[in-house]
């Protein structure tokens, strides 16, 4: 079991509200005699605090989405604990359950897919009121129309469908249905990347001006890295399962400590020379993503690493706290000579 890491001193003044320690979550496929067995998350630890964003970042398939599903309580871990406002939410009890989910919402990335068709945007939005038992009938439909010019909507459309919207609104309508329960925490499992540009920066700024109002925490998953640093206050980085650097999303983006880091920034689209100078050359990486049936012994980055020495391709590097940069960690032998130290 990883040891729980020190947090920095601008973040102990805020409450933790979600931690998870250890998570681990494996699926199995393949035939009854040949099973095969895929470690999606392995041993994930994090902590989220009250009024913050948290980024978790990395390339499709690195777990993500399933470490979402674990936080909202949609997939259990094999192991590993969840901890909502220090209790313990992992053991499946109803109360847990229900603590978990008023408390913690997600949004889901595809707003075509997540709306049921079906449904009118009254009824879309009032489900999580009424699978509570939560007000009237009346106080219900008086939330959906609150909720709805909270994100932006006129409270007129509740009677409309999700076809009659457009990308944008339906996420909209789906932070809405989010918001219902006055939730502490929104998974964003990567709430923008199905959507056009400009849009996304309107949903964005949306989700912002709705952490300042309600002071929700997020948990904000992407691909895209421009979007996290605009939104994140701390940002993890995913790499087939695992966390390999932590940190605040200043000092990760300014100088990040692990090589993987360095290729997804250096990877990402800019038009700012000073950024792109700060990043030093850009880092191409050769091959693909080892896959997940069949990881790589050691460090689970080496075949792609171009700091890899035979350590790396024996031993695991254990997350360390990296001593520049406040509530910073990072999982690679050769941090200090990546950062450049």
């Amino acid at each position: 079991m990883t040891t729980p890491l020190t947090l920095g001193p601008t973040r102990t003044e805020a409450k933790v509200v979600l931690e998870a320690r250890d998570l681990v979550r494996t699926f199995t496929g393949g035939s009854r005699l040949k099973p095969k067995t895929v470690s999606a998350v392995d041993r994930v630890s994090l902590t989220l605090r009250a009024g913050e964003t948290l980024g978790i970042v990395g390339e499709s398939g690195c777990g993500k989405s399933t470490l979402a599903r674990m936080l909202v309580g949609l997939e259990r871990p094999d192991s590993g604990t969840l901890f909502y406002h220090g209790e313990d939410v992992t053991a499946g009890r109803a109360r847990d359950r229900r603590l978990l989910r008023r408390g913690v919402q997600m949004i889901f990335q595809d707003p075509y897919t997540s709306l049921d068709p079906r449904m009118t945007v009254a009824d879309l939005i009032a489900e999580p009121l009424a699978a509570t038992r939560t007000g009237t009938a009346a106080e219900r439909r008086a939330r959906v129309a609150e909720l709805l010019e909270m994100v932006g909507l006129s409270p007129k459309m509740m009677g409309r469908y999700p076809h009659q919207f457009s990308g944008g609104q339906r996420q909209r309508i789906g932070i809405a249905r989010a918001l219902a329960l006055d939730p502490e925490v929104l998974v964003c499992d990567e709430p923008v990347s199905a959507l056009d540009v400009s849009v996304q920066a309107q949903v964005i700024n949306l989700l912002r001006d709705l952490q300042k109002r309600l002071g929700v925490s997020i948990l904000f998953i992407a691909h895209d890295l421009s979007v996290v640093r605009h939104i994140a206050d701390q940002v993890a980085v995913m790499y087939l399962g695992r966390i390999v650097e932590n940190g605040e999303t200043t000092t990760v983006y300014d100088n990040p400590a692990h090589p993987y880091t360095q290729a997804l920034l250096s990877a990402s689209p800019t038009v700012d020379r000073a950024e792109r100078g700060r990043l030093g050359r850009r880092r191409v990486l050769g091959g693909e993503p080892p896959s997940p049936l069949n990881p790589p012994t050691g460090c689970r980055f080496n075949p792609r690493c171009w700091l890899a020495t035979d350590e790396c391709r024996v031993e695991y590097p254990e997350r360390r706290v990296f001593p520049h940069g406040a509530d910073r960690a990072v999982a690679c032998h050769h941090a200090e000579q990546a950062a450049g130290l």
